[in-house]
Parts: structure tokens; sequence; C-alpha cells
């Protein structure tokens, strides 16, 4: 399934988060591995040469996340962005972090 031809649908509740086997096949679908927490969120730590490197990244999710109207938690330190992701809304993991994740696995 290529979730890059897909777009965010807004979440305001009252949908059911993955249950452990959904996460699992939606895992399948993205480039990259992803830590799972919990089975609730998804999360990445990216590694760049600089400073100047991670903003660009983190500039470029930004669009991505505003476009999608799905926005992720965004650590940074000096070389190093760490993003998390869930669905507030449902308290877990749903189809549109599985979308936006691997959106911004096109961008490194």
């Amino acid at each position: 399934m290529d979730l890059t031809q897909q777009k965010c649908v807004p979440c305001e509740g009252g949908v059911k988060p993955f249950e452990k086997s959904e996460i699992e096949i939606y895992l399948t679908y993205l480039k990259t591995a992803w830590e799972v927490d919990d089975n609730k969120k998804i999360e990445k730590k990216f590694k760049f040469k600089d400073f100047k490197e991670v903003m660009e990244f983190v500039n470029k999710v930004a669009s991505i996340a505003e476009s999608e109207g799905h926005h992720p938690y965004i650590g940074i330190s000096y070389n190093v962005v760490e993003i998390e992701i869930w669905t507030h809304a449902i308290g877990g993991l749903s189809v549109n972090d599985f979308i936006l994740a691997r959106k911004i696995e096109d961008l490194v």
C-alpha cells in the first residue's frame, strides 16, 4: 500500500485506535523502522550533519504536517530530530499516523 498517495482525514474521536495486529501491518508499509511506544505512538530519531540540516528537515516536516492537518511531536537537539506521532483524539494510532510517517520518510 502506498501511503504517500493518501491524505490524512480529520479525526474528531469516536474511532477505535489500532490494535497491535493493525499496527504491525501498517509498520510494513513504512520504508524504515519506527519504534512503537505502548501501541499508542510511533517514534523515530533522525540524525543529521549539523543544526542547519536539522532545521531544514523540521521546516519540511512542519509543512507536511500543516498540509495534512496532522501534527507530530518534534524534539530537536543539535543534530538529532525526534518525531513522535499519534492521533490525539483517540489516544492511539490510526492510519493518519502512518500516512504522515511515510511522507516524513521521503524527506531524508
